[in-house]
């Protein structure tokens, strides 16, 4: 009798602590007309915006899939689980999985319930989201209930997020552009990557539309489909940087464990400084571009943003591997397991002089290294024009897109290439364009010969070359020191590697990067330098926001 009264307890006691039912949270558009006379006022034209909201996203689509795990996660479960994930390394999170504290599924919810939380607030959304994998809930069960025979990467069952120009089986690739809103492309080589290391794809980010190569003057973090990416540091105040916008704010606001940009010049390593995140800029080859819109074969490269250098590190080694179908892809001999802490002391760096004389943060910094034992050489280079920059983009971009529209995009994409998007556009400008295209039309009418091309390739790689490597070479460097994406352009031509790691904060409370810059293959170095620093500054701090 005894042991059917206590039976009968246990189910009671477990019907009374049974989930209740949450109240749906939904987005509803506003008016923005005010918000936006205000927005005028900006002293940065840039930042001078046309709209927030996307006209064509609705934004209540993104959570749609998965309303009925919502509807059991409460506010109460959302704040116990914070301290086990909020700002935690990739290592920490499997810890606490592996003791039973947290599952693979439970963190995937906890991303989508912050997701929606801070998105369905038109005070504090941040537009970061383009779309969201509708399947991602029942793979990370998958990921619980296989994890002990098939975890083989510390990336095994974390929530990850691509920008919008990376193909994911699944959900469109739209590089933020009308014309690509129902692009069903496949999965990019490196997305298969991280789907065979077990890897969850949370969903897209917003970017900046056609990676910032579409208008002159215009915002960074916008595109058509996703809106105007906002910075969580200072929402509407600063910007978001570009192109890979909506990457570095989610990975700042905490809405991913991490996130994949690209960049051809500056698009990682300006998003990622301007939102206090870690972002790198690999070697052009170390990861392939097949099934990433592209800008420039001859530039463009995917890359890892984080919260910090270790999953820098970790999101790196899982996406490399030999492409043969990208003419630039090499085989990785980057190794994971020898990122470890070194002493930044008998460390060589160079230094902008000019940028020491007009930047208090970046002073301060390098002063800070050089009292932990490293030795600082000033340098003072001469300034040199990267002639004909827009010239490569230009004829590679008219080159690049109609062949990844051939043999990527879905059958139902009409347009071929340049001058079609162009054409596409102008039927709309209003909800198309409405900052203009005056890059893409450039473009059309840039008829460069492809000797002279070929000739402007040789000049830029050998500019940007020299500028680094004639130091580096001089003075035995172990990295040349930056700001933010300020020499972004000249690694880019020499296709050297760089890596923006949070330095602090300016007065006004916008982050800034300090950014180190190697030679070729040289991303082990630069991971361990940053991993170095980051251990000595802890710079980072949450947005006050978004805590």
């Amino acid at each position: 009798m005894k042991k059917i009264l206590f039976v009968f307890l246990l189910l009671l006691l477990n019907a009374c602590q049974k989930k209740t039912k949450q109240p749906v949270v939904a987005w509803s558009p506003f008016d923005q007309t005010q918000e936006l006379i205000e927005q005028q006022k900006h002293e940065n034209p840039r930042m001078r915006y046309k709209l927030i909201n996307s006209k064509v996203l609705d934004k209540n689509d993104l959570w749609k899939p998965f309303e009925e795990d919502l509807a059991y996660f409460s506010e109460a479960d959302y704040e116990n689980l914070k301290p086990l994930i909020l700002e935690k390394d990739i290592p920490a999170l499997q810890a606490e999985i592996t003791g039973s504290q947290l599952t693979y599924e439970k963190l995937t919810l906890f991303y989508i319930y912050r997701i929606r939380k801070y998105e369905s607030d038109n005070q504090q959304s941040l537009n970061t989201i383009i779309s969201l994998n509708p399947n991602v809930l029942n793979e990370a069960r998958e990921r619980d209930k296989n994890r002990n025979k098939n975890k083989l990467h510390e990336i095994y069952g974390m929530p990850i997020l691509l920008k919008d120009n990376i193909g994911f089986a699944g959900l469109p690739t739209t590089a933020g552009s009308i014309a690509l809103k129902n692009n069903e492309a496949p999965d990019a080589f490196i997305t298969k990557q991280l789907k065979n290391k077990g890897a969850l794809i949370l969903g897209k980010a917003n970017l900046s539309e056609w990676a910032y190569y579409l208008c002159i003057g215009c915002p960074v973090g916008y595109s058509a489909v996703g809106g105007q990416t906002l910075n969580p540091y200072g929402r509407k105040v600063f910007e978001s940087g570009g192109s890979s916008s909506g990457s570095g704010v989610s990975v700042a606001a905490n809405f991913a464990v991490a996130a994949v940009g690209t960049e051809t010049s500056g698009s990682i390593l300006s998003p990622s400084s301007q939102n206090s995140v870690v972002g790198l800029k690999p070697t052009v080859g170390l990861l392939s571009r097949t099934g990433i819109v592209p800008i420039s074969s001859t530039l463009d490269t995917p890359g890892p943003m984080t919260r910090n250098v270790t999953d820098n590190a970790i999101l790196l080694d899982a996406m490399t591997g030999k492409d043969s179908n990208d003419s630039s892809s090499v085989k990785s001999s980057f190794q994971l397991e020898k990122i470890v802490y070194e002493e930044l002391a008998g460390k060589r760096f160079g230094v902008f002089k000019s940028l020491i004389e007009s930047d208090t943060v970046y002073k301060q910094t390098v002063d800070k290294i050089k009292s932990a034992g490293a030795k600082i050489i000033e340098l003072n280079p001469e300034q040199t024009r990267l002639s004909g920059f827009l010239t490569l983009l230009n004829i590679d971009m008219k080159h690049d897109l109609p062949a990844y529209l051939s043999s990527q995009a879905s059958k139902n994409i009409t347009v071929k290439n340049v001058a079609d998007v162009v054409a596409f556009n102008l039927q709309d400008t209003l909800i198309r364009v409405p900052y203009g295209q005056q890059l893409f039309q450039g473009i059309i009418k840039d008829t460069t010969s492809g000797e002279a091309f070929d000739k402007i390739k040789i000049g830029l790689h050998k500019a940007g070359s020299e500028y680094f490597d004639d130091p580096i070479d001089a003075y035995q460097l172990d990295a040349i020191l930056s700001i933010n994406n300020y020499h972004a352009g000249f690694a880019a031509v020499a296709k050297h590697p760089a890596l923006t790691v949070p330095m602090g904060y300016k007065t006004s409370g916008e982050p800034i990067g300090l950014t180190f810059i190697a030679k070729p293959f040289e991303e082990l170095k630069l991971l361990k330098l940053g991993l170095a620093f980051e251990q000595l500054t802890h710079a980072r701090v949450i947005p006050k926001s978004y805590q």
